[in-house]
C-alpha cells in the first residue's frame, strides 16, 4: 500500500563542482607523430586495403566471423558497414556447422546482434544427456568466454541460456587468475560488464592494445584502428572545445547555481550514443538536450517549491515564450534559453526534417509532467505504490525523451515511423527506461541519497511488500535482466530499424556504465575522469 513519510523533506543545496572547469576550452593537444592530414591520407589507404581483405576469404564462415568480430571490437566497424552486412548475410546463408564451442558461440552472438534469429539449441551438442554442459569444455576458457557473452543475447523464455551464463561464469571466475594476457583482461572486463552490454567505443582502446598481442593480428587492421581512434579524437576535441564554450555561456546566462555543471559529462554521454564523425550534428543536439534536461531535473529535484514546479510545468506545456511570465524570476532566463535552443535546432534541420522538433517538444512535455508528479510526491511526503512509481519514474528516467532526441540530427534513416516508434515508448525504449530507472535508484539507495528528493522505486518496493533492501534489489535486478531480454527481442522484431534500435541500446548501455557498481559517474564526475581523459585527451601511440 502507498503511504506517507513521517520525516520532513529536505533539499540539498549544492553539488560538487565540475572536475573539468575550463580544461577543454583551454586544452591544446600536443603534436602527433604525423600531421592530421597525413593521418587521413594513410587512413584512406588502409581502409582500401582492409576492404580487399573482405574478398580474400576462402568462403569459410569462420574467417568472416572472426574478421567482423575483430573490426567491431577495434571500433572500426562503422567504416565497413556494407561489407559487414554482406558478410553477416553470407554467414547466415552458409548453414554453418561446427563442433567448436568457440566458433558456434561466436556465430550465435554475431548473428543475433545483427538481428538474425538463431535457435539456442545450437549449443545442445556441447551438453550431456541430462542437459548439463560437458565437463571437457571447462578446459577451454576462451570458448567459455564466448559462450558467456553469446548467452547474454537471450530473449524471454530461454532458460537454457540463463543456465549457460551461470555455468560459464562459475568456471571463468575459478580460472581467471590462471589465464594469460590478453585473455585474462578480456575475461576480467566481461565478468564486470558482459560484452553485448559494453559500449564498444569505450572498450576499443583496451582491445587495440590486446589485439597487437594476438597471433592472428593483422598489422594493417591494427594501424587503421589506431589512426581512426586518433582522428576521431581530434574531431571530438574540437567539438568539445566549442561545446564547453556553449555550456559555460548557458550556465552564466541562466544563473541556476543549484544545478550540476556537467557539460563535459553530457557531451561524453551523447558521444557514447553517436561517436562516429558523420553523426556530429546528432551528437551536439543530444548533448545540448542532456544539459538542459539536467538543469530541468535539478530544478524540480533540488530547488523549486511545489507552486514553482507547477508553474514551470504549465509553461513547458504551453511551449511559448509568452508563458515566461508565469514563472518566478530565477527561472525565466532558463525558460527563454530552452525555447531558443529548440528554435535554433529547428533552423539547422533540413526542411523535410523540421517536423522532428515537434516530437522533441512532446517528449519533453511528457517528461516534465513526470517531474511534476514526483515533485508532488516529495512535497506531500508520500511514498507511492511500486506500480504507480514505475508508471511515472520510467518516464522521468528521461530515456524515452532522449530516444526521440537522439534521432533528430541523424540522416534520412531516422524516418517518421522511427519517431513514432521512439515516442511510443515500447519494446527497446521502454526496456531502456527500466534499466535506467532501476540502476539509478539502486545506486542512490546504496549511497543513502535516494536522489535527495522523492522516494525511489526501491523505497516503494520495500514499503509496499515489507521486505529488506536486499530482497528488493534482487527483484529489481531481475527486472533489469528482463528488460535486456526485451532489447534483444527488439533486434528481431524491428530488424528494418536495427541501426536505430542499436542507438537506443547504446543509450541503455551508457546507463549501465554510468551506474556500474552502484556508483553515480554523472553526479560525481571524478569517478569517470580517467575514462573521459582516455577518450578525449590521450591519443593511442602509433
Amino acid at each position: 500500500m502507498a503511504s506517507g513519510v513521517t520525516t520532513t523533506p529536505e533539499r540539498v543545496s549544492s553539488f560538487e563542482a565540475s572536475v573539468w572547469d575550463a580544461f577543454f576550452i583551454q586544452y591544446e593537444p600536443g603534436p602527433l607523430p604525423i600531421s592530421e592530414e597525413c593521418m587521413r591520407v594513410k587512413e584512406a589507404k588502409l581502409k582500401e586495403d582492409v576492404q580487399i581483405l573482405f574478398k580474400t576469404f576462402n568462403n569459410t564462415p569462420l574467417e568472416k566471423m572472426t574478421f567482423v568480430d575483430t573490426l567491431e571490437r577495434l571500433g572500426i566497424d562503422h567504416l565497413f558497414e556494407e561489407h559487414i552486412n554482406t558478410a553477416i548475410n553470407e554467414i547466415h546463408q552458409s548453414e554453418f556447422n561446427s563442433c567448436s564451442l568457440y566458433e558456434v558461440a561466436l556465430c550465435f552472438r554475431l548473428l543475433r546482434e545483427h538481428g538474425v534469429w538463431v535457435f539456442p539449441d545450437v549449443f545442445n551438442k556441447f551438453k550431456a544427456g541430462d542437459g548439463s554442459f560437458n565437463k571437457d569444455i571447462t578446459d577451454e576458457p576462451r570458448a567459455l568466454l564466448f559462450l558467456y557473452n553469446a548467452a547474454y543475447l537471450s530473449i524471454h523464455g530461454e532458460s537454457e541460456l540463463d543456465e549457460a551464463i551461470s555455468f560459464a561464469r562459475h568456471h571463468l571466475e575459478s580460472t581467471r587468475d590462471n589465464l594469460e594476457y590478453p585473455l585474462s583482461e578480456q575475461v576480467k572486463r566481461n565478468l564486470e560488464i558482459p560484452y553485448p552490454r559494453t559500449l564498444k567505443r569505450i572498450d576499443a582502446p583496451y582491445y587495440i592494445a590486446e589485439y597487437g598481442q594476438e597471433q592472428t593480428c593483422n598489422p594493417s587492421v591494427l594501424e587503421l584502428a589506431k589512426l581512426n581512434f586518433n582522428l576521431l579524437q581530434c574531431v571530438h576535441q574540437r567539438e568539445l572545445k566549442d561545446f564547453c564554450r556553449w555550456g559555460n555561456d548557458l550556465y552564466e546566462e541562466v544563473e541556476l547555481s543549484y544545478s550540476r555543471n556537467r557539460i563535459v559529462e553530457c557531451y561524453f554521454w551523447s558521444y557514447t550514443v553517436h561517436y562516429e564523425q558523420q553523426y556530429g550534428h546528432a551528437r551536439i543536439i543530444l548533448a545540448k538536450v542532456f544539459v538542459l534536461t539536467s538543469m530541468l531535473d535539478d530544478t524540480f529535484d533540488m530547488h523549486a517549491t511545489l507552486e514553482e514546479a507547477e508553474k514551470l510545468t504549465e509553461a513547458i506545456q504551453r511551449w511559448d515564450e509568452s508563458a515566461v511570465f508565469l514563472l518566478p524570476e530565477y527561472l525565466r532566463k532558463f525558460y527563454v534559453r530552452l525555447m531558443n535552443t529548440f528554435v535554433e535546432i529547428e533552423h539547422e534541420l533540413k526542411p523535410d526534417h523540421k517536423y522532428r522538433v515537434a516530437y522533441c517538444r512532446k517528449a519533453i512535455q511528457t517528461l516534465c509532467r513526470s517531474y511534476q508528479q514526483e515533485s508532488e510526491w516529495f512535497h506531500n511526503s508520500y511514498i507511492p505504490s511500486f506500480e504507480d512509481h514505475l508508471k511515472c519514474s520510467l518516464i522521468s528516467s528521461a530515456i524515452a525523451m532522449l530516444s526521440v532526441v537522439l534521432l533528430v540530427g541523424m540522416g534520412d534513416e531516422a524516418t517518421k515511423e522511427a519517431f513514432e516508434w521512439a515516442i511510443g515508448c515500447t519494446d527497446a525504449v521502454m526496456a531502456g527506461s527500466v534499466v535506467a530507472r532501476l540502476v539509478n535508484d539502486m545506486t542512490s539507495f546504496k549511497c543513502g541519497k535516494n536522489k535527495k528528493d522523492v522516494a525511489s522505486s526501491v523505497d516503494s518496493y520495500i514499503n509496499q511488500y515489507h521486505v529488506t533492501g536486499e530482497v528488493a534489489f534482487a527483484v529489481l535486478d531481475n527486472m533489469v535482466e528482463d528488460a535486456w531480454k526485451t532489447t534483444n527481442q527488439t533486434r528481431f522484431d524491428r530488424r528494418e530499424m536495427l541501426p536505430l534500435v542499436e542507438r537506443v541500446a547504446r543509450m541503455t548501455k551508457s546507463m549501465v556504465f554510468t551506474y556500474h557498481h552502484k556508483k553515480d559517474r554523472y553526479t560525481f564526475g571524478r569517478l569517470n575522469k580517467d575514462r573521459v581523459k582516455q577518450q578525449f585527451v590521450d591519443p593511442i601511440p602509433l
